[in-house]
């Protein structure tokens, strides 16, 4: 059993963050008058974390999603921030913060509760810590393969559920939409099913296909729409198709949003007004930040191993990796720049890739860091990830 103080704290407090580092709790007054009402009335003493964790559960599986979903999202803070501490320690090169990861993981609280099951699992927290990092993974994995899919690869994975869905998010009319749905339709019949080889990595349309491609949207449009629409070109098609890519990458990853700011199922957003951070503990918050200084340290060094093996290449390696990373041209569109062929093309980035990986598990076997299959996997898509970052900056510089 625990104090009836640390049943308040657990259910009505969220994590304030500071520097990329915890700094305190805030406590939303609502649900601390709410669970202060709650204990008062009970008819025990004292009752146990998970007997409340499983009370606000059940209520909020009835449809009391209001108090209760607030309850049970201050309730798996911790498990939130423990998982976007690891994550933040295990991918040094990532581009997401401490407080990029524990929002993405508050932002699935939602769906792990609707995955908990009471009678497989007693403990709502436990299973919160073991189901938290796994939808990270997923979360993360899904945004890598995004990130490298081209508009094309990205439309040919996606389903006609989620497409419409997306469109749907994007403020489309009913009637866009099914215009939107008719030409992605042609578009995966008369091109992508096609292709041979990796979808992700999917080109262009050449000007003959999006011809062939308009002229079956313009025939079947007085099958497939409702409503009379005028014939189009191939211009309004490739726009439609390409703006429909980028509603489609919005729906599916938004942007990470304020940590201070959690919406309420009625629509409304409560707001915590943060004050000076303060800290309870020198001797934590001297950890803490030496954690954090570490961290840096340790980022600055892997950049100097990467951007030394990066140099390091030949003029022609350079130039494709350029090419590639940063203007975010495709094999054939580099192979007619440079006029190379594409096996030359594609044997040039990942030979490239391969040597800056060697050059990093040297540096991590030279500070005595073991390196086993799943940490080399890591380590490559961090790489990769490292790479986009380092020639996206090299553009805001230019």
């Amino acid at each position: 059993m625990r104090p009836r103080q640390e049943i308040r704290d657990m259910f009505s407090t969220f994590l304030q963050l500071e520097g990329d580092r915890f700094s305190k709790w805030l406590t939303d007054t609502k649900l601390y008058r709410n669970i202060q009402n709650h204990l008062e009335r009970s008819s025990e003493a004292l009752k146990s974390e998970n007997f409340w964790a499983l009370y606000w559960y059940k209520l909020w599986r009835s449809g009391f999603n209001n108090l209760e979903r607030m309850h049970l999202l201050a309730y798996l803070q911790e498990p939130c921030y423990w998982t976007a501490s690891k994550a933040v320690a295990k991918f040094t090169l990532s581009q997401y913060t401490l407080a990029d990861y524990f929002q993405m993981a508050i932002a699935e609280v939602e769906i792990i509760l609707k995955d908990f099951n009471p009678e497989k699992c007693s403990s709502l927290k436990a299973y919160a810590i073991m189901a938290i990092p796994r939808r990270l993974r997923d979360i993360l994995r899904q945004r890598r393969e995004a990130d490298i899919c081209t508009n094309w690869g990205l439309l040919r994975k996606v389903s006609k559920k989620l497409l419409s869905e997306a469109l749907s998010e994007a403020g489309l009319s009913q009637s866009a939409i099914a215009q939107y749905r008719l030409a992605w339709t042609c578009f995966k019949e008369l091109y992508v099913q096609k292709q041979p080889g990796s979808t992700s990595q999917l080109p262009e349309p050449n000007r003959q296909l999006w011809e062939a491609i308009t002229n079956l949207y313009n025939h079947e449009r007085f099958n497939q729409l409702t409503q009379p629409t005028l014939a189009c070109n191939a211009q309004t098609i490739e726009q439609w198709l390409t703006q429909t890519a980028i509603y489609v990458r919005a729906y599916l990853f938004p942007p990470v949003k304020s940590l201070n700011a959690f919406k309420q199922n009625d629509g409304t957003t409560v707001t915590f007004d943060l004050p000076d951070p303060s800290s309870d503990s020198p001797i934590a918050d001297m950890i803490a930040a030496e954690d954090v200084q570490n961290r840096q340290n340790q980022t600055s060094q892997i950049s100097a191993v990467l951007l030394k093996a990066l140099q390091n290449m030949d003029v022609k390696t350079q130039e494709v990796f350029k090419l590639y990373y940063q203007q975010g041209l495709i094999q054939q569109q580099i192979m007619q720049q440079l006029q190379m062929s594409q096996p030359t093309v594609s044997r040039r980035l990942l030979k490239g890739r391969e040597s800056m990986l060697a050059a990093l598990i040297k540096w991590s076997q030279d500070l005595n860091i073991s390196v086993n299959s799943n940490q080399i996997k890591d380590m490559s898509l961090a790489l990769e990830e490292w790479l986009r970052n380092q020639y996206a900056e090299s553009n805001r510089i230019i």
